[in-house]
């Protein structure tokens, strides 16, 4: 007959036998709940997107702006004047877009650069609550009508 020494309360769950884990090693146990729960992430995360799927005609408009944009992002991140948080949002901004690895892949038809264009527009919508539209503007290499797009894209109300 077994003794109450001898369970163990795991969190979450009743009573369980001391020293058993799903695989034989606690490491391998962890590991592999890690991995489940960013497993079920990403899939929400693309549950969202296919919710929030992109209008008609958003991405190629999206798509048209990409070299201003990009040129934008870059003068925004070596601004000394804008807040070290918001120059580290727009640094990690560009390393996740110039790294392969996307929470949809790019071959994915029409999410794989939705994913991509939602993340820009959080990020710019961050920028704009911190360092101000003006900040933007005074950055933003195109022309007039292309930052009144961007603004209509983003979201952002203060177009001037």
């Amino acid at each position: 007959m077994s003794d109450v020494r001898d369970y163990v309360l795991w969190p979450g769950r009743a009573l369980a036998p001391s020293g058993v884990t799903v695989t034989g090693t606690i490491w391998v146990d962890v590991l592999l709940g890690v991995a489940v729960g960013l497993l079920l992430v990403w899939l929400a995360l693309i549950v969202v997107l296919l919710v929030l799927g992109p209008r008609k005609g958003l991405l190629r408009e999206a798509l048209r702006l990409l070299p201003d944009m990009l040129r934008l992002l870059r003068r925004l991140a070596g601004d000394p004047d804008l807040s070290r948080g918001v120059r580290f949002r727009l640094t990690a901004l560009l390393a996740y877009l110039a790294l392969p690895i996307d929470l949809v892949p790019d071959f994915v038809p029409v999410l794989g650069y939705a994913d991509d264009a939602i993340v820009v527009t959080v990020v710019l919508r961050s920028v704009v609550k911190r360092a101000g539209i003006d900040a933007v503007r005074q950055h933003w290499p195109g022309s007039d009508d292309g930052f009144v797009a961007l603004c209509r894209l983003a979201g952002l109300n203060a177009v001037q």
